[in-house]
């Protein structure tokens, strides 16, 4: 009879980001593990919080299937000699335990099988919480070890639970022995839970005061939050990650709210927010204006009866830090932003290194600010210039480098140097510019909001390419130590989302003449565009384009993202059309006649030449297509462009059907291949369709 299965490790503290990696490889672990060996089972739960680990698997066999085992040999030719078992032979035989006259000969090989009965559930279990005991070790690289024994974990192991049904399972690890017993909250509910039936395990802990199942615990914070936000008429924000861990660290989650001194606020509310909720784990407030409030919520894991004292405890943790990040704040803006730019490039902080090889932050500051306005001056068309605000921003973009408050919190860098430029009087334009040049900071985060900023940005992120891959520490398969991935993508982004229409190879070349050592020859220039064009493949790719169609503006030598993505969309488009596939196949069949024809094809079409109608009417079509491709190719409107390429799907169809190109006539020959260049060229305005299935 089928039964529920639960497994249970209570521990000392977990360290939050590991409850829910260790949770999923314990139920990985003991449900492949079972699967594995063909023993049935049903849904799986896992249950998780700061004190334990649990899996709960409903309807679980009682044995494995019975297994028919199937081992090969050695080949009838090996297994005998002059009419006996050879040694191989004998040794296969013994190896499956087994006489030699028990096995079999198929197929001309020795063959053993053997049907096994299924073995026990309770028995298996015991195997399979030793191997995941070992997956789970592999996520954890420092682990403890506690007492006399020399077992590790990464953290003490208090109990085990282990039941199938109403039976314990005899599982034996840590210096204990599993049984039915757990333990509710560690101060509500300290005493011994011991479990009479599966069904009783959710309920009575959560009697115990501890609320096990992690997602129902995260929605439940989230609302509390979310209603104590709305008492202090505030939005909090929450982040996901934070929200996570914070659900990792209680057991009774119990929101509770403080307040952050009035002093405080004259701070930027990006270093408030980060002393509130990285130092302290505590959600931050704002009004409907986006406006820091004065409060903080953080969420307890006990129901004190005296919740004043609580709050108060939290206050006075967050005050010295805030102190510390207002004294940072007054300190770093009694020397104007000038002064700090003056300071990164001193002899004595001259040795903060950006990389050995490249110089130090302030060279890297220095090639920035020769590099962006050239990408300005390159972009210019679509968006109004911005020269004088792209040269400032280029300028001081580093020099919050060398502030007190930058180097507390370094991930506010750029975000603090916007800050203290629009305290010392800097145009909004170029504060935002500094605070944004980072951008993107992550996968799918977003770009800089200003044409400044996505100039700044772009400059910054390709010097760092530049430079690495001319010093040869170009990223492998498996390390990437500067980021060099997330830069690349980042540049394309902002050129295609900003959009910025920048020839990205020649801004790449200036930038790597740029660097101050290694090579900078055309062989460094190609692989690093080669690198560009593999983020822009996962880019597109990621936007639902195909290989196919990816390739086929490749192949037209596209160095301008924004126009490589425009006629990617557009041909995206074409593509759903009939006269694509039509047109692809008619293409491919042009280039390998002209491929093979060895440059037969007369220099211009001869109307005098023309033997059937059909080639009188693919010219036709040709000429009044080349005519209105001609204003649509100066606006690069390429969807149009495709559209017009559609008219000669029937005239191409028709010279096919009713033409012999490779005629025996040469002048006719050669100028039937010139029709057919005519044609692959017109395949090739937007994107090569010979690429194309077709």
């Amino acid at each position: 009879m089928n039964q529920s299965l639960l497994i249970e490790l209570g521990t000392e503290d977990l360290p939050a980001r590991y409850v829910q990696p260790l949770t999923q490889a314990l139920a990985q672990g003991i449900g492949g593990g079972l699967a594995k060996r063909g023993v049935a089972i049903g849904e799986t739960r896992t249950f998780a919080t700061p004190r334990r680990i649990a899996v709960l698997i409903a309807d679980v066999g009682e044995r494995q299937a019975d297994q028919n085992l199937e081992r090969k040999g050695p080949q009838i030719a090996a297994a005998f000699k002059d009419g006996q078992p050879t040694p191989a032979a004998l040794g296969f035989a013994k190896s499956c335990g087994v006489e030699f006259k028990a096995l079999k000969q198929e197929n001309g090989n020795l063959v053993f099988r053997k049907k096994q009965k299924g073995r026990k559930t309770l028995e298996l279990i015991v195997e399979i919480f030793e191997e995941t005991l070992k997956q789970m070790d592999q996520l954890v690289p420092k682990r403890m070890r506690w007492g006399a024994g020399e077992e590790t974990f990464v953290r003490p192991v208090q109990w085990i639970l282990a039941l199938y049904g109403s039976r314990i399972v005899p599982l034996e690890r840590f210096g204990l022995k599993a049984g039915r017993k757990t333990y509710g909250h560690r101060f509500h509910a300290p005493k011994a839970i011991s479990l009479k039936s599966l069904g009783d395990y959710e309920p009575a802990l959560r009697e115990a005061k501890v609320w096990a199942d992690f997602a129902s615990r995260r929605a439940e914070i989230k609302r509390q939050i979310e209603a104590e936000a709305a008492k202090l008429s505030g939005d909090p924000r929450i982040d996901e990650s934070l929200l996570d861990e914070v659900t990792a660290l209680v057991e009774w989650p119990v929101a509770i709210s403080g307040r952050i001194e009035e002093r405080f606020l004259q701070l930027p509310p990006e270093v408030v927010v980060a002393t509130v909720e990285t130092n302290q784990r505590y959600f931050t407030l704002f009004d409907a204006t986006g406006k820091l409030l004065p409060y903080f919520i953080t969420v307890a894991n006990i129901e004190s009866k005296d919740v004043t004292q609580v709050i108060a405890g939290n206050e006075r943790v967050v005050r010295p830090r805030l102190s510390d990040a207002l004294f940072f704040w007054e300190q770093d803006c009694k020397l104007s932003f000038s002064g700090h730019g003056a300071k990164l490039a001193t002899v004595k902080l001259a040795t903060v290194i950006y990389q050995k090889e490249l110089g130090t932050i302030a060279d890297k500051a220095a090639r920035i600010e020769t590099l962006a306005p050239r990408i300005e001056l390159l972009s210019r068309g679509e968006l109004p210039s911005a020269l004088e605000d792209v040269s400032r921003a280029a300028q001081i973009c580093k020099n919050d480098l060398v502030t007190k408050m930058v180097y507390e919190f370094p991930e506010l860098q750029g975000v603090m140097g916007g800050h203290y430029a629009r305290h010392w009087g800097e145009p909004d334009a170029v504060a935002q510019a500094v605070a944004e040049h980072y951008r993107p900071t992550q996968a799918g985060g977003p770009i800089p909001s200003t044409r400044a900023g996505q100039i700044v940005a772009l400059a910054d992120k390709l010097d760092s390419l530049a430079g690495i891959f001319a010093i040869g520490q170009k990223p492998t398969a498996s390390k990437d130590p500067y980021a060099l991935r997330r830069a690349a993508l980042g540049a394309l982004r902002i050129c295609v989302e900003g959009p910025l229409d920048l020839d990205l190879r020649e801004v790449l070349k200036a930038a790597l003449e740029a660097q101050p050592a290694g090579k900078r020859d055309d062989g460094v220039l190609n692989d690093l565009w080669d690198f560009a064009v593999e983020r822009l493949r996962g880019y597109c790719i990621e936007r639902g384009a195909t290989g196919e169609q990816f390739e086929a503006v490749r192949a037209m030598g596209a160095s301008r993202p924004l126009d490589f993505v425009r006629r990617l969309e557009a041909l995206q488009a074409f593509q759903s059309t009939p006269a694509a596939a039509t047109l692809a196949a008619a293409d491919k069949r042009a280039r390998n006649i002209l491929r093979q024809s060895g440059g037969q094809a007369a220099s211009s079409v001869q109307t005098r030449l023309f033997e059937v109608p059909s080639e009188h009417a693919l010219l036709a079509e040709l000429e009044r297509v080349e005519s209105a491709l001609a204003p649509l190719r100066a606006k690069a409107e390429y969807g149009a462009m495709l559209q017009a390429l559609s008219a000669l799907k029937e005239p191409v169809d028709a010279f096919f059907d009713g033409v012999m190109v490779m005629a025996e006539n040469v002048e006719v020959r050669g100028n039937r291949l010139a029709l057919l260049a005519r044609l692959d060229a017109l395949c090739r305005e937007v994107a090569d369709l010979s690429c194309l299935p077709g």
